[in-house]
């Protein structure tokens, strides 16, 4: 726009801002978790860095208009890199009063609540608890800056047209708010719409209708006098290449399927639903043409069984669940270890004990994966550290199950299963092939025979000429694969085992940190899984107030890489943030005799980054920093003891 030419009114001007974070709320028949990623879609497409946070209420289908029954989806996009959704919204789209109430302490002060005002009705308002109307009076708009719409009576007049009925007029009101949210944020409609018609093709009244809804949403946008809150968020600078959103269970899943064609070994999942990983068998059974077989068992133990008689028939099994059903298949990952096949566990983790908090995430699997079963059992543990990682560690897994012919459990967590990021599509040519050796020779045969230098045990294929041979959970003597009640001989196996898995460590290079001075200093924070966005903006933030904090991040669980122990030792204290109520920071204090400070958080939510800066000021003495943004402020997080 030349300097010459006309303005327009301020209130219409677009406000350039480097980074936005929104959370939509409703109840789980709203249409939150749609519209969400519909925007984080839209926001990929322009160019936007993004982390995304999916909240879903645990109950399958709980009373509409309950506290317990709200679902949520925030979004963080920005113009730079960034490694969060964001501690605190900058807008909350409230859809009913349990939205509102639930939402409302994580609101920034000071930003933009949307309400729908037709959902405050009398009865909504007592679900929630609510004794008074809170969207009367000035209440809230002594704290924020409040937009209130009849999103519910101004979706159906958009619709009426269309001939539908009042309930399912009433489906469509989420994309009247997302089209309210692309206006307010510059976002193009155009491949919503695509997506709407891609979607409804078949029920073109649909279609129709939530077309309408987003069109009606962003002409408000428009025409209404809310032109202060209209806003651009430039595309972000990142690295040349294409590019596409990903969550961390499709990122797994398409890490199962490279592990299989690197490998050339016909993949096969066995695995029974269970949230948060049954995406990971959706995700799969539709891509058979890759060689992929997917078997949804009527249990946890059929499903790790089946995957078992995979690998033992010269093909690579695979297992995928959350803690309790970990639990379930414990004997049988005994047994994968005691017949030394390689297998592949994936652990999306969930909060727990027991049924625990189903669609809320948590790293309380560590200890279960390393110790969990009878006898003295190792296996090899990794952890993923974000959703796009989730595809190159399912490939490491893969990888070291087949060369160390040894069962391996991968990590990752709700967290990281459902949000998503953009991902760099790498080039699979580029991708380092999986070695695989199938015994043929006759020539001293034996199942138990070993490598020198990985003592991983030979692997042929049932129906070798001449190499028929059995396996299974009683001991094997080590000479000649044939069952042993030898005392010295399981004492020997108990060993070669266990080193075996040590080996691992020998295979991987060494540990780096991700953030700081290997040298040595003050404080080192050690985090793993999926606390790495928190922990590594909340380093930067302290770094640059001047204190002397380093970051180290592994990824391979147990064994550890051969460096770590070193490393650590070098700073004079160690701060060990988990999800969990002190794992990691047991292992670390008994396996290298650091006095690690653990650093817990339990509460079905990941860290936010100034709970974490918080505490590594409180670690080297300085005075932490308030957050006056939020009701709820940084609270919530606690030290716990190590030993």
């Amino acid at each position: 726009m030349s300097a010459s030419a006309p303005q327009p009114p301020k209130s219409m001007q677009r406000v350039e801002l480097d980074s936005a974070v929104i959370r939509f709320a409703g109840d789980s028949g709203d249409g939150m978790q749609l519209t969400g990623m519909q925007f984080t879609n839209t926001a990929a497409l322009v160019g936007n860095d993004l982390a995304t946070f999916p909240d879903y209420p645990a109950e399958i289908r709980a009373p509409a208009g309950t506290t317990f029954g709200v679902s949520g989806f925030q979004i963080h996009f920005s113009s730079h890199e960034i490694f969060t959704p964001g501690d605190s919204p900058d807008v909350l789209v409230a859809m009913n009063p349990a939205a509102l109430v639930t939402n409302l302490p994580d609101l920034k002060r000071g930003g933009l609540l949307v309400l729908n005002t037709g959902a405050f009705t009398e009865g909504n308002l007592t679900k929630a608890g609510y004794k008074t109307n809170p969207i009367e009076g000035t209440s809230l708009d002594e704290k924020y800056k409040v937009i209130r719409i009849d999103v519910t009576k101004r979706n159906k007049e958009a619709v009426a047209a269309v001939g539908l009925s009042s309930k399912e007029a009433d489906r469509s009101k989420n994309l009247w708010t997302l089209g309210l949210m692309y206006w307010m944020y510059s976002r193009p409609l155009e491949p919503t719409i695509k997506w709407i018609q891609d979607k409804f093709g078949k029920m073109p009244k649909i279609a129709e209708a939530n077309i309408l809804a987003l069109k009606a949403g962003h002409a408000y946008g428009e025409t209404a006098e809310i032109g202060a809150f209209h806003y651009n968020v430039p595309a972000a600078k990142l690295p040349p290449g294409k590019y596409r959103n990903i969550t961390g269970n499709t990122a797994t899943a398409w890490g199962i399927v490279a592990a299989g064609q690197l490998s050339g070994l016909p993949v096969m999942l066995g695995s029974y639903p269970i949230t948060p990983a049954s995406d990971i068998l959706h995700e799969l059974s539709a891509l058979k043409r890759f060689g992929v077989k997917t078997f949804q068992a009527e249990d946890e133990i059929a499903a790790i069984g089946s995957a078992i008689g995979a690998s033992y028939a010269g093909g690579f099994g695979v297992t995928t669940s959350s803690g309790p059903g970990v639990a379930l298949k414990t004997e049988m990952i005994g047994l994968a270890i005691v017949v030394e096949l390689p297998l592949l566990i994936i652990n999306v983790q969930r909060g727990g004990p027991s049924t625990g908090l189903p669609t809320k995430t948590e790293q309380s699997d560590l200890l279960q994966s390393i110790y969990g079963r009878n006898g003295d059992s190792p296996l090899p543990v990794l952890a993923a550290a974000s959703a796009a990682e989730c595809f190159t560690m399912t490939i490491e897994a893969a990888r070291i199950a087949i060369k160390f012919m040894t069962p391996v459990i991968l990590l990752t967590d709700g967290y990281m299963a459902n949000g998503s990021e953009p991902w760099k599509i790498p080039n699979v040519a580029d991708l380092p092939k999986i070695p695989v050796t199938f015994r043929t020779e006759k020539e001293g045969f034996h199942p138990f025979l070993r490598d020198e230098k990985t003592l991983a045990r030979t692997w042929a294929v049932p129906g070798t000429p001449d190499l028929m041979h059995r396996i299974g959970g009683i001991e094997k003597d080590y000479d000649s694969g044939n069952i042993s009640y030898a005392p010295l001989n399981h004492e020997k196996m108990t060993r070669v085992r266990a080193q075996k898995v040590a080996n691992v460590a020998l295979d991987v290079p060494p540990a780096k940190l991700e953030i700081g001075n290997e040298a040595g200093g003050e404080l080192i924070v050690v985090g793993w899984g999926s606390t790495l966005g928190a922990i590594t903006s909340a380093v930067n933030e302290c770094r640059e107030e001047g204190i002397d904090v380093s970051y180290l991040h592994p990824r391979y669980m147990n064994p550890f890489q051969s460096n770590v122990g070193d490393l650590l030792k070098r700073f004079k204290k160690v701060l060990v943030p988990e999800m969990n109520n002190g794992q990691l920071v047991k292992i670390l204090r008994s396996t290298y005799l650091v006095d690690a400070i653990g650093f817990s958080k339990v509460q079905g939510k990941p860290f936010k980054i100034s709970e974490v800066a918080n505490k590594i000021r409180e670690t080297v003495g300085r005075k932490a920093k308030l957050d006056t943004d939020t009701d709820t402020g940084a609270a919530g997080a606690r030290e716990v003891g190590g030993g």
